[in-house]
């Protein structure tokens, strides 16, 4: 299967590599103190190993050093499934995240937050399917589709549950499973016009099992992720939760969707 980069293909691994570096040496959050394994935790916050990520880091660069082909227009402009990438919310400015410390409130499972920084590894999603399948590595994702968005250092799935948020008492969205295997609860489907989601549209992801649209309003933690943004559920469609593809490893399509989007 063939991989594409928005970069070359000889700069492709090195970058991808400066980056993961420089976000393990940040701890993860860009606030160059690593609260993800190292800062001392608040009240409203407890935190785990990072001994997980090793291997599922690993991974990411080999992933990103498969040898690949330009793809067509037509390809170059979807996101498919099994595609690695950030997720940037237009209205805040924020890339989605999350990171090995529990929320101290709530359900406490996994954090999810929005951060500023562009070359965050922990603000890495894969996209996959269901517990069924549906999702084959390299189809185009549909408007209207169901997908699961794994945190690639984690192994953990998006998910929200009916949990008040800790800032601004929207739908909690924290991230739960382990090895990329959760509940029903980590179902969220792609809203966009037109048939597939193409990389430069904005998109929402609204929660299959509560409704809510994964959503930022602007509320910013404390330490020990401080200045990071809350993520969360609300209600209804606005600017808040408007979210787009940025940087990533984007599978080339395995078929052409103009053709065969019946089959998908």
């Amino acid at each position: 299967m063939a991989v594409q980069a928005e970069r070359p293909a000889g700069l492709r691994l090195a970058a991808a590599a400066g980056s993961v570096r420089a976000g393990l040496a940040h701890g993860g959050d860009g606030s160059g103190r690593g609260p993800s394994c190292r800062s001392p935790v608040g009240a409203m916050w407890s935190a785990g190993s990072c001994g997980a990520a090793g291997p599922v880091l690993l991974g990411l660069l080999l992933a990103l050093s498969v040898p690949g082909s330009c793809a067509s227009k037509i390809g170059a402009e979807l996101v498919t499934c099994g595609s690695v990438l950030k997720l940037f919310n237009t209205q805040h400015r924020v890339r989605l995240h999350s990171h090995d410390i529990k929320y101290g409130s709530g359900s406490g499972q996994q954090s999810v937050t929005g951060v500023e920084a562009s070359d965050d590894a922990n603000s890495y999603w894969r996209i996959r399917g269901g517990s069924e399948g549906g999702c084959p590595r390299g189809s185009p994702v549909r408007c209207g589709q169901a997908v699961r968005l794994t945190h690639v250092l984690t192994g953990k799935n998006l998910h929200t549950h009916h949990f008040l948020s800790p800032l601004s008492n929207n739908q909690e969205v924290s991230a739960f499973g382990e090895d990329g295997e959760g509940d029903h609860l980590d179902l969220w489907t792609v809203r966009c016009s037109g048939q597939h989601w193409e990389r430069e549209a904005a998109v929402r992801f609204q929660h299959v099992g509560t409704s809510v649209f994964l959503s930022v309003t602007g509320e910013q933690y404390g330490s020990p992720i401080h200045g990071q943004h809350e993520v969360h559920g609300m209600p209804s469609a606005n600017t808040h939760n408007r979210w787009k593809a940025m940087e990533g490893i984007f599978i080339k399509p395995s078929v052409d969707p103009s053709v065969a989007h019946d089959e998908l």
